[in-house]
């Protein structure tokens, strides 16, 4: 639920409990959790009960549809369960075929298996240029390992050479897929 103040958050958690005790249900105060975003996003709140006099906890991070969420005077979410869950992948691709592999086919199956773990969502999140080198930063590391080397150069080289695509590529293409979607079934609802 969003809510401009908290006073008003308040009277949406009544309503939706009056309205879930109509249906023989109720909220889960163990899994529900507050959290500010804006201005005044470091300021203490009082606390939002629920029908039965229990605080619903305030919470620094939301996790929500695979991405996390975080408390900050505007929208802003992290990377960094993306960026482990992405060196969990990797590190489990090496376990299992190692060295054994080209480089061919072992670049296939980080780009098929495990960029999609690392991007799931980025095409809906306003990405700045921090953002956007902390991913390529995550990518080249692997790559690196991959290659035995340090040189960035040599990284953009081999990229270049096995046709793999870096986050600063991807994203964009991702962004335009997701706005051309959007703008096909905003068409379809108006005809």
């Amino acid at each position: 639920m969003i809510s401009p103040s908290v006073s008003e958050l308040q009277n949406i958690v009544s309503i939706c409990e009056r309205e879930l005790n109509l249906l023989d249900m109720q909220i889960n105060v163990r899994k529900s959790c507050c959290m500010l975003i804006g201005q005044r996003y470091n300021v203490k709140c009082a606390d939002i009960l629920s029908g039965d006099g229990t605080p619903i906890m305030w919470v620094d991070s939301i996790r929500y549809l695979g991405i996390v969420i975080v408390r900050f005077c505007k929208f802003k979410y992290s990377l960094d369960n993306a960026k482990r869950s992405f060196f969990r992948s990797v590190n489990a691709l090496f376990s299992k075929i190692g060295r054994l592999a080209s480089e061919e086919v072992f670049l296939h199956l980080l780009n098929s298996k495990c960029m999609p773990v690392l991007l799931y969502s980025l095409e809906v999140c306003p990405l700045n240029k921090a953002d956007i080198r902390s991913l390529y930063f995550t990518v080249t590391r692997c790559l690196m390992k991959l290659f035995r080397t340090c040189n960035t150069d040599i990284i953009g080289d081999c990229c270049m050479y096995f046709k793999f695509k870096l986050p600063s590529e991807i994203i964009p293409c991702k962004f335009q897929k997701f706005v051309n979607k959007l703008e096909l079934q905003r068409c379809t609802l108006s005809c």
